[in-house]
């Protein structure tokens, strides 16, 4: 039924957690009769070591020579969208709480999603391997660049954020799990290719406990009693607007690069879009146990669900004008 109707089972979950949270967050809460917090706390390292399991290099060299295309790509992600928040903010500095600025510019400092953005340029029969490589590139770059810019970011508007201490942390729970399980590719790539449904499972099923652990957290410490449902409606319009600035941008620098289509789409699709895979459980690692946790990642999510409604009727219309 779901697949009939083309409804992810995940949006759907994420949608039940933020629910069950704000019905009953007692047995979620950190330090709550679940211990969520440790499972969400380790689970930042099982995320991540199944990502640098199911990441192929092979798949990544495919696509290593179209350094333009890379470059226009990068930029878009870890440039364009932070200064477009920073300029949007200047320009209507009260239209959100603090709290939201941050989880905007956290959308922003994101690097770009892997599966969603591969999946959806084949879709539209772009160029596949180079969006392979520019959404793997732009994970491990993540690592160290999202950090960077949240501490830059905080530090401007008076938050302590110390960079060394969230570096190392981001190390040691983020990147040797993605160089352990590049490793253990050796002797579990066909096991985690054989269960890819079970692999997918596990990661996701990590990422809903973040989600609800955090929305918990943030209900119980009174983040949302001050909050209403217009509050949902301008994360929803805040997040399509700034897709949008970013998808229009693109196009014109596409353009100007003289791409073709397949490489337009690839460009477009890879750095317009944001990875919540990533940003659910780099939350936890960047922003601690503050209460707010839940408020500061709702951008992610809803930008994550628009992101993959509005690329899904690209995607459609790309592979027709591809196909004529």
């Amino acid at each position: 039924m779901l697949a009939r109707l083309k409804i992810d089972p995940f949006l759907l979950g994420l949608v039940a957690m933020v629910v069950l949270a704000l019905i009953w967050p007692t047995p979620g809460v950190s330090g709550g009769a679940l211990h969520f917090d440790y499972a969400t706390t380790y689970g930042v390292s099982i995320v991540f070591f199944l990502y640098g399991l199911t990441l192929s290099p092979e798949k990544m060299k495919d696509g290593i020579m179209q350094w333009k295309l890379h470059i226009c790509v990068q930029l878009a992600t870890f440039v364009l969208f932070p200064v477009l928040v920073i300029a949007w903010r200047w320009l209507t500095p009260g239209i959100f709480s603090d709290n939201l600025w941050l989880g905007f510019f956290y959308v922003a400092a994101l690097p770009s999603t892997v599966s969603s953005s591969v999946a959806m340029t084949n879709i539209a029969r772009g160029n596949v391997p180079a969006a392979v490589f520019n959404a793997s590139l732009s994970s491990f770059l993540g690592v160290f660049i999202t950090p960077a810019l949240m501490s830059w970011y905080m530090s401007r508007n008076g938050i302590d954020m110390p960079l060394l201490p969230v570096i190392l942390k981001v190390t040691l729970l983020v990147l040797v799990p993605i160089v352990v399980g590049q490793i253990a590719r050796h002797w579990l790539g066909a096991w985690a290719k054989r269960n890819a449904s079970w692999v997918k499972l596990a990661d996701r099923t990590t990422i809903l406990a973040i989600v609800y652990n955090s929305f918990c957290d943030s209900v119980a410490a009174g983040v949302w009693s001050g909050n209403d449902v217009l509050v949902v409606v301008e994360i929803a319009v805040g997040a399509v607007v700034l897709f949008l600035a970013v998808y229009a941008i693109t196009d014109v620098v596409c353009t100007a690069m003289g791409f073709n289509v397949r490489d337009r789409i690839a460009c477009q699709f890879c750095g317009s879009k944001k990875s919540l895979a990533t940003g659910a459980p780099l939350a936890k690692v960047v922003f601690g146990s503050t209460p707010a946790l839940g408020l500061i990642i709702a951008p992610i999510m809803m930008f994550h669900f628009l992101q993959l409604v509005i690329v899904s009727f690209l995607a459609a219309r790309f592979a027709r004008r591809v196909g004529d």
